[in-house]
C-alpha cells in the first residue's frame, strides 16, 4: 500500500522544495541539512524523475527502521519478542506510515533507531566497532535534521544517569563515537557561519514564540490521538515500568532514558515552541524503545489474561489507525476522492491541485502568445510544485511572507531565485502563477495588492477553481516593474476589480 501511495500521491509542498535542493546539491541548506536532498538525488539517479523515484530511498529507510526494531527486540528477548516488536512498530501510525513522503524525519528516525541498537551493543560489549556505529548514527542524525539535538540529549542522559553509562567516560570508544558524531555537525556550522546563522536562527529562534502557551498542555491528548488512545496508554505504562526498573540495569536503564528524554523533552519544549506547524511526530523516537520493551514486559510482568487482551486490543486499534492514515494518503492521491475530502477538514490542501496547475501551466506556456516568456510563482510552494512537475528550468518566486515563515527565503536568495531575480526581468512580460488560497483568508487581499504593485498591466489568462474553491490558482500576464509602486487597490484586466 505504501509503495502504491508513494508512486501516486502528488508531492507534498516541502517534498517539492527538497527536490529543488536535490538539483542544487550542497552540504546544508537554509531549512534542513543535506541528507534529504542527497537521498532524493540518489533515488532519481537510479530511477529517473518521478515521485516514486524521489521517495524510494525513504521507503527503504522506513523499512530499515522497523528491521532495526526487530533486531534489537530479538537481541533482548528472543525471536518471538523480535517479531512482536516489529509488528508493533508497523502498527504505530507515525512509524507505520513513515517513508510515504520524502521528508527529513525518515532518515532522522532511522538514525535514532540505529543509535539505540548500536548503543545497546556498545554498553554490553564496549567494542570499538559498536562505538563507531554509535558515532555514525549520530552523524547521520545531524545530517538529517537539527532535532538530532534531542537524540544527543537522550544519549547524554544515559551516560550520566546510569551506572553502565558513567563507566563509558573512561572508555576510548566512547570518545571516538563522539568525535565521529561531531563530524555530522560540521556542514551545519559551516553553512550557518557563512550565512549569518540563518538556518539555526530559523530552527531555534524565529519559528518559535518562546512564550508559555496554555493550550499546549493538551499535547498528551494530541499524542493519544496520533498513536491511538489504547496504545498510548500502553506506551505510558511501559515508560513508567521502565523508569521503575532502570536501577536494575540492562536493558531497562537504556530503555527508560532513551524514551523518557524525547517524550518529556518535546512536551516541555512544546509548551513554548512553534504550534502552528505540524509537530505531533516529534516524540516518535521516544516511542521506539517502548515498542522494543513491550514484549519483554508482557512476558515478565504483564502476563495476566486481562493485560494481554488489553495490549492486543491496543495494537489492533493502532493498526486500524495506520490503515486510516494510509487510506487518507490514498484518497489524497486522486482528484475524485480528494473532491469528497474537500467537504470537510480532512481536505489535503498541500497535495491537492498540483496536477491541474501543472497541466494548465504547460498549456499556457505552450501557447504561441506566451511561448518563451519566463514563468514566475507568487510563493515558494507553487514555484517548487511547478518546477517539479515541469522538470525544466527554474521558476522564480515573489518574496511572499510564506517564504520566510517556512525558512526558505534565504535559500531562494542563495539560488538567485527570489524577487531579486525578478527585478532582473524588469520591462519584460512574464507569466505569473498565483495560488490565491495559499495565505489565510484575512491576508489574501493585502497580498494581492502587493502583487499588483510589482507588475504593470496585469491580465488574467486562466483560472483554476478546484474542489468548491478550496484551491484556486490563477495564471496572469504582466510586465515586471523595475521597482514596486505604492500599493493600491488591485485591478486585473479581464476579471474586474479584485476585492
Amino acid at each position: 500500500m505504501k509503495l502504491w501511495i508513494a508512486a501516486s500521491l502528488s508531492p507534498f509542498v516541502d517534498e517539492a522544495f527538497y527536490w529543488q535542493e536535490s538539483r542544487r546539491l550542497a552540504w546544508s541548506y537554509s531549512d534542513v541539512p543535506g541528507m534529504t536532498a542527497w537521498l532524493i538525488r540518489l533515488g532519481e539517479s537510479l530511477l529517473g524523475h518521478s515521485v516514486f523515484a524521489m521517495r524510494l530511498p525513504f521507503l527503504v529507510l522506513a523499512a530499515g527502521s522497523v528491521a532495526l526494531v526487530v533486531i534489537l527486540a530479538r537481541r533482548l528477548g528472543g525471536p518471538y519478542a523480535g517479531w512482536q516488536a516489529g509488528l508493533g512498530a508497523l502498527a504505530l501510525p507515525l512509524l507505520g506510515s513513515l517513508g510515504v513522503l520524502a521528508l527529513p524525519d525518515v532518515p532522522l528516525v532511522f538514525a535514532s533507531v540505529l543509535a539505540l541498537v548500536a548503543l545497546e551493543r556498545a554498553l554490553a560489549t564496549q567494542t570499538l566497532a559498536a562505538w563507531c556505529l554509535v558515532g555514525i548514527a549520530l552523524a547521520l542524525a545531524w545530517l538529517s535534521h537539527y532535532r538530532a539535538a534531542m537524540l544527543v540529549a537522550a544519549g547524554f542522559a544515559v551516560v550520566v544517569a546510569t551506572s553502565r553509562g558513567r563507566a563509558c567516560w573512561r572508555v576510548r570508544g566512547f570518545w571516538i563515537a563522539l568525535a565521529i558524531g561531531a563530524l555530522g555537525i560540521v556542514p551545519l556550522v559551516v553553512f550557518n557561519a557563512t550565512q549569518g546563522w540563518s538556518a539555526a536562527g530559523f530552527q531555534f529562534v524565529d519559528r518559535h514564540p518562546w512564550a508559555f502557551q496554555a493550550e499546549a498542555l493538551l499535547q498528551p491528548l494530541e499524542q493519544a490521538l496520533v498513536t491511538t488512545p489504547l496504545l498510548y496508554m500502553v506506551l505510558v505504562g511501559v515508560l513508567v515500568a521502565a523508569m521503575r526498573r532502570a536501577r536494575l540495569g540492562a536493558p531497562w536503564d537504556l530503555i527508560a532514558w532513551s524514551a523518557c528524554v524525547p517524550i518529556a523533552g518535546y512536551f516541555v519544549l512544546g509548551l513554548f515552541a512553534d504550534h502552528e506547524r505540524f509537530r505531533v511526530h516529534w516524540p516518535l523516537a521516544g516511542y521506539v524503545p517502548l515498542i522494543v520493551a513491550l514484549p519483554l514486559l508482557v512476558r515478565e510482568a504483564w502476563s495476566g489474561r486481562g493485560a494481554r487482551v488489553f495490549v492486543t486490543a491496543a495494537f489492533a486499534g493502532a493498526a486500524c489507525g495506520t490503515i486510516i492514515v494510509l487510506g487518507w494518503f490514498a484518497a489524497a492521491a486522486h482528484p475524485v476522492s480528494t473532491a469528497y475530502l474537500a467537504a470537510g477538514k480532512a481536505y489535503p490542501s498541500h497535495f491537492a491541485g498540483w496536477r491541474e496547475a501543472a497541466s494548465a501551466a504547460r498549456e499556457v506556456m505552450a501557447s504561441p502568445e506566451h511561448a518563451g516568456k519566463p514563468l514566475v510563482a507568487d510563493t515558494f510552494m507553487l514555484a517548487a510544485e511547478l518546477e517539479f512537475a515541469l522538470d525544466a528550468g527554474t521558476v522564480p518566486t515573489l518574496d511572499s511572507p510564506l517564504n520566510a515563515k517556512h525558512g526558505r527565503a534565504r535559500q531562494l536568495a542563495i539560488w538567485r531565485q527570489d524577487e531579486a531575480a525578478l527585478r532582473a526581468l524588469a520591462g519584460r512580460s512574464v507569466v505569473l502563477a498565483m495560488d490565491e488560497t495559499a495565505l489565510r483568508e484575512r491576508d489574501r487581499a493585502a497580498w494581492r495588492d502587493t502583487v499588483c504593485a510589482r507588475f504593470d498591466a496585469l491580465r488574467d489568462i486562466r483560472r483554476l477553481d478546484l474542489h468548491g474553491g478550496r484551491k484556486r490558482i490563477v495564471f496572469l500576464e504582466g510586465v515586471v516593474r523595475a521597482q514596486p509602486v505604492a500599493e493600491g487597490r488591485c485591478v486585473i484586466s479581464g476579471q474586474g476589480e479584485a476585492g
